[in-house]
């Protein structure tokens, strides 16, 4: 019995502390507030750049416009205080990957040029064992490469 309770402790221990520290443990998914579509106009030095912020399972704005063949640069601005998350973008194809982490109250600039047309989704695959994923609690969005 004593051992059975000794493998659930470190788990117990993280679920009191995100309680304790104020950051919500959540078991069922939150609905995701729509954000409006962001066209990322290009610069003049031909490089199209954009802010995305990095919430409690939301991404702000949540569907990016960019054009093929010029380089898109995202500045991901994390404003948790003890979450951390990750900004991921993956092409089945293979023409585009991105992942970058971003740890809670940190600030990342990604570059990176969209070759193909199409719609690729963006997402959070982060988790706290055993709960879903940010992904499942609505850290999601879309990147259209037009």
């Amino acid at each position: 019995m004593v051992k059975r309770l000794w493998r659930w402790l470190p788990m117990l221990a993280t679920v009191w502390l995100l309680t304790v520290v104020g950051e919500p443990v959540v078991l069922a998914a939150e609905p995701s507030q729509a954000s409006p579509s962001l066209v990322i106009p290009v610069a003049a030095d031909g490089v199209q750049r954009a802010r995305v912020t990095l919430d409690s399972y939301s991404y702000s704005p949540t569907h990016l416009i960019v054009e093929a063949g010029k380089p898109v640069e995202l500045t991901l601005a994390s404003v948790t205080t003890i979450t951390p998350h990750n900004f991921i973008i993956k092409d089945p194809a293979g023409s585009l990957f991105v992942e970058q982490a971003v740890s809670a109250g940190e600030t990342v600039t990604i570059t990176f040029t969209p070759i193909q047309p199409g719609t690729f989704p963006l997402y959070c695959d982060k988790r706290l064992w055993p709960m879903p994923s940010h992904r499942d609690k609505g850290m999601e969005g879309t990147l259209d490469v037009r």
